[in-house]
């Protein structure tokens, strides 16, 4: 039988994702984490996930107590069927569809079908993840209509009733900063700041004031320019 108030929080240790489990981590009762290794080019943000939930679990006795077991799945299947630019060693540019050669054909749906079947065994009833089609590279799986067509077809083909919850559907990434700040405090941003990884070529060197990466790709763009936006707003250095 499944438990009430408990989740799954899709977690690749990044920005968005951490900012996601300690949205989930002040919401449900028993919170555990899936991550995927799916033969991405900067697959330092593997490295990185034990010490970001580690950090977390010492950021507040509450959320020690909530969160358990951490799930790695192997798609690397992913990798061997696709050619993008997170996956290979080529140039990020913009496709004759309109599309960044980042996005990955159906990643987000594996994602989120792999965590159901997760979330379904271990009697876990919410599927978290940091979806966003504001702040965002165009890429059709973070749609919010996606994520509630792919609620629906989850729940008919596994007879369940699972809940999607995408927390940063419908902010900036000024936000995300914001929201990352009310869930856990200037503790929890620095800690994204300075433990996360979100850059699409692995870039770990001398951290810049909203964490480590190339500063040139589209996610650190965005990620530098909703942290230049936060800091001015709040007045942090």
């Amino acid at each position: 039988m499944h438990q009430p108030d408990t989740a799954l929080v899709l977690f690749s240790g990044g920005q968005d994702s951490t900012t996601c489990l300690a949205w989930a981590l002040q919401r449900y009762e028993r919170v555990e984490t899936i991550g995927f290794d799916y033969g991405q080019r900067h697959a330092i943000e593997l490295e990185v996930r034990p010490t970001v939930l580690s950090k977390m679990r010492a950021l507040s006795p509450q959320w020690d107590q909530r969160l358990g077991e951490d799930h790695m799945i192997d798609l690397s299947l992913i990798g061997r069927i696709s050619d993008t630019a997170l996956t290979s060693d080529v140039a990020i540019e913009m496709q004759a569809n309109g599309l960044p050669n980042t996005f990955v054909p159906g990643r987000n749906l594996m994602f989120m079908t792999v965590a159901a079947t997760v979330a379904y065994r271990r009697g876990l009833t919410v599927l978290v993840g940091g979806m966003c089609e504001t702040d965002f590279s165009g890429y059709p799986d973070c749609r919010d209509d996606t994520m509630k067509a792919l609620q629906v077809a989850l729940n008919l083909g596994m007879a369940t009733r699972l809940k999607v919850e995408t927390p940063l559907m419908w902010l900036d990434k000024k936000q995300t900063w914001e929201l990352a700040e009310q869930s856990g405090g200037e503790a929890l941003v620095d800690l994204i700041r300075f433990d996360t990884h979100t850059c699409y070529l692995g870039e770990r060197g001398a951290p810049h004031a909203w964490g480590h990466g190339c500063g040139t790709c589209p996610a650190c763009a965005l990620r530098a320019r909703g942290y230049e936006q936060y800091a001015a707003e709040h007045k942090k250095g």
